[in-house]
């Protein structure tokens, strides 16, 4: 034992005991391929908090308690790193809400309208004739105001009263009214809405983007009908008024009705034959507006049937 001291003998044989112990310790113990730390959450149901909040925009105790009613049991943490992890914005009032969604909720019900005018040709120079424009955003019908030089307060008033009246002929509701903020508008105007449980939504200054359906509908109605005539008398152009919503309800395909007349009684039938001599071509306003059609189809009234 002279080699080494008595203390360094000492503490090679507690390492050996020690190194004996850990190596039957590591025998016992099973290794575990988990990683550390909390398990993450199973897809479905991170892809379930991630729907409802793009959905419905609830926050996080609303959707915590939509998943404890299906039976899902994690917590608001859970549900909250769930939606950020997905980039959602986390400042409270954040709804998903969009002004393409409301029009869309209350598109059967929804009406907007807007002033437009045309040039009348007179001895004493050019005359602004207005005339107001309604579509229906569900089934995107229309219903077009006589024209006025002068659009006073009760001008304005008797034409709500006609459309009120051509909509509960028609079998039409309107629950929200649309409109910018024109002056020609008066209460009186708003009245005749607001009498029936119609609510004025009026649009921000300067927002025409906001009143895209009626403001495509005056550009439509001007480029393919009243930019092809000259008006000489208010007669005139309450001729091409009276037509034009007739030929756009009932002949005028439209993108959003799946490329058909906004007012039908349904599809038209698969065609198995076609025959070109069977194409009628219907005319109106002395051939400037043409409609292509089975011979069995119907001839709206004001038009000429060519075959």
């Amino acid at each position: 034992m002279s080699i080494a001291s008595y203390s360094t003998f000492r503490r090679w044989v507690r390492r050996q005991e020690e190194g004996a112990l850990t190596a039957t310790k590591k025998q016992k113990v099973k290794k575990s391929n988990r990683k550390p730390g909390r398990p993450k959450t199973p897809e479905d149901i991170r892809d379930t908090i991630i729907r409802n909040r793009k959905e419905t925009g609830f926050g996080y105790t609303k959707i915590l308690q939509e998943l404890r009613r299906m039976g899902v049991h994690i917590s608001r943490q859970t549900v909250k790193n769930g939606i950020v992890e997905a980039g959602f914005p986390t400042t409270p009032g954040d709804h998903p809400d969009t002004w393409h969604k409301f029009l869309k909720r209350h598109a059967e019900t929804l009406w907007q309208c807007d002033f437009a005018c045309k040039k009348k040709w007179t001895i004493k120079g050019l005359v602004d004739l207005y005339f107001i424009v309604f579509i229906h955003l569900g089934s995107r019908r229309i219903w077009l105001s006589p024209c006025t030089e002068n659009p006073t307060g009760d001008w304005t008033v008797q034409q709500a009263r006609n459309f009120s009246m051509w909509m509960e002929d028609e079998g039409l509701e309107c629950t929200h009214m649309m409109r910018d903020r024109d002056k020609k508008y008066t209460e009186s105007f708003d009245g005749v809405f607001t009498s029936a449980d119609c609510k004025i939504k009026k649009t921000p200054i300067r927002s025409p983007n906001l009143q895209a359906h009626v403001e495509r509908l005056i550009q439509t109605i001007k480029h393919e009908v009243l930019n092809a005539f000259c008006i000489v008398t208010n007669a005139h152009l309450d001729h091409l008024l009276k037509q034009t919503p007739i030929w756009y309800n009932t002949e005028h395909c439209h993108s959003a009705r799946d490329h058909l007349p906004p007012q039908r009684s349904g599809d038209p039938p698969a065609t198995v034959e076609f025959h070109k001599n069977d194409v009628v071509c219907t005319e109106r306003l002395g051939g400037h507006i043409k409609s292509y059609s089975q011979a069995a189809s119907t001839i709206g009234p004001g038009a000429t049937a060519i075959t």
